[in-house]
């Protein structure tokens, strides 16, 4: 599910490989909407590194929740799997082929963190500033319609004939497991 309004994305998903490249196009779909795409490429290779770490030792199942919120100029991505074991920055070997993806994570974010969810899960979530140049302004009220230029309300998009679509539409996904 997809809120405009509250500027939050939610994708349900089965950590597999092929799943995972599917959530990179929906993350950077979903920012291109938002007019965010200085932050894609981030965005992206966080959103990557904890899905493969959920592929890789999520137990008893891969089901994870991915969500991105903008919030107060901060893109929020949490990872939501049904492991209850945290995860651990390691100091990885020079020549390991795995185990730096937390530090990437780190690397890339803001912030970062993990903490217990309920009795059985976890979530693993990191930040992104975005600055307020890249954040449209959007009324509470807005319904995906633009306003015509002789309206009052700046909402932030180019001004359109009233009535008519903008110009990009949200992501939409029904990713199933």
């Amino acid at each position: 599910m997809i809120s405009q309004q509250s500027r939050h994305c939610t994708v349900e998903l089965q950590a597999l490989p092929s799943r995972i490249g599917q959530v990179r196009r929906i993350v950077s779909a979903q920012l291109r909407y938002w007019h965010l795409d200085p932050l894609i490429e981030r965005a992206a290779l966080g959103v990557t590194e904890l899905l493969s770490n959920v592929h890789r030792h999520a137990e008893p199942d891969k089901t994870c929740t991915v969500e991105m919120e903008l919030l107060l100029g901060r893109l929020t991505v949490s990872v939501h799997d049904h492991d209850p074991r945290l995860p651990v920055v390691q100091d990885a070997d020079p020549f390991a082929t795995c185990g730096r993806g937390l530090a990437m994570v780190a690397a890339v974010s803001e912030s970062w963190g993990v903490r217990p969810h309920a009795e059985t899960g976890k979530v693993v979530w990191f930040t992104l500033p975005a600055s307020s140049a890249a954040v449209p302004k959007i009324s509470p009220y807005d319904t995906g319609l633009t306003l015509d230029a002789a309206q009052p309300y700046d909402t932030g998009r180019r001004p359109a004939a009233r009535g008519r679509r903008s110009e990009h539409a949200p992501a939409r996904s029904a990713v199933a497991g």
